[in-house]
């Protein structure tokens, strides 16, 4: 018998900022197994320039993946490797901070509307100490799929199974499989997805509701759903994020824009940041 994925905790996001003054909504689940491989989700989203116009200036990372999806608005990307990305409505764009990386994200636009997110994935030990790198995905490099009974599916990455007919997004070199899809309807719709049944899968909702089983999972709110080989979602008007992916099995140790296997590994990371060494990589 097919076993049915559920709708088994809810996280609502909660408000904060990061980078120079940026207004988020945040999910953080570094310590919550039941996310892996996906360790954060930020929303950012807002009218009004004075909450984004700072934007992220110049900051490390090592040990993490990062995909930044811009559902609108227009930011440009820069590392000290010397990769520059203009991240524009409906395209992404993804990097591997292994061993080290210095980036920016700031605003290119001055006004009007921002709605974005920025996901980070964990990397497996094997690949924490690897070279950066990097990849933008622009708007008609998306994978699409359409019908009147689904609505639309934006496929970032990986890979999804929608009413048996398996659909892949650009971006499949993260370090373990995670797919990020984005589903959007205006009308009655349904959503029936084959799953590897020891993944973890999650869903965000940014706008309108979804109906999983009994339980309802509303706009703000981060849904954990449990292990399963189908998952059926239905819903009279929708805008989510799917998350999809191959669970981790190691010690997750975060610090700030870190994130390791052990307070030692932490430690080396600020020592050689300090010491200049990620210019270096």
């Amino acid at each position: 018998m097919t076993k049915l994925r559920e709708l088994s905790q809810i996280i609502p996001a909660q408000p904060t900022s990061d980078g120079d003054g940026v207004k988020i909504s945040r999910v953080a689940g570094f310590n919550n197994a039941r996310l892996s491989p996906f360790l954060m989700m930020d929303e950012l989203k807002s009218d009004e320039s004075k909450d984004y116009v700072g934007g992220f200036p110049p900051h490390p990372h090592r040990g993490i993946e990062t995909l930044t999806y811009m559902m609108e608005g227009h930011f440009q990307h820069k590392d000290h490797m010397g990769n520059v990305g203009e991240l524009r409505s409906g395209g992404a764009q993804w990097m591997a901070a292994g061993q080290g990386v210095i980036h920016s994200e700031m605003p290119i636009m001055e006004e009007g509307q921002l709605h974005g997110f920025q996901i980070w994935i964990n990397q497996p030990a094997s690949d924490k100490m690897k070279p950066a790198k990097y990849h933008d995905f622009q708007p008609e490099t998306i994978t699409e799929y359409k019908t009147d009974k689904v609505g639309l599916v934006r496929i970032l990455s990986g890979d999804l199974t929608v009413d048996g007919e398996r659909l892949q997004g650009p971006l499949l070199q993260t370090g373990v499989p995670a797919t990020v899809t984005d589903w959007r309807s205006e009308l009655p719709a349904e959503l029936n997805l084959s799953t590897p049944e020891e993944h973890n899968m999650m869903i965000y909702v940014y706008r309108g509701a979804i109906q999983v089983g009994e339980r309802e999972l509303k706009q703000g709110q981060f849904g954990v759903l449990s292990q399963g080989e189908k998952a059926l979602l239905q819903t009279q008007g929708v805008g989510a994020l799917l998350f999809i992916g191959q669970p981790i099995h190691e010690p997750v140790v975060h610090y700030g824009p870190f994130v390791m296997n052990s307070f030692e590994e932490i430690e080396q990371a600020v020592e050689d940041y300090n010491a200049g060494k990620f210019h270096q990589y």
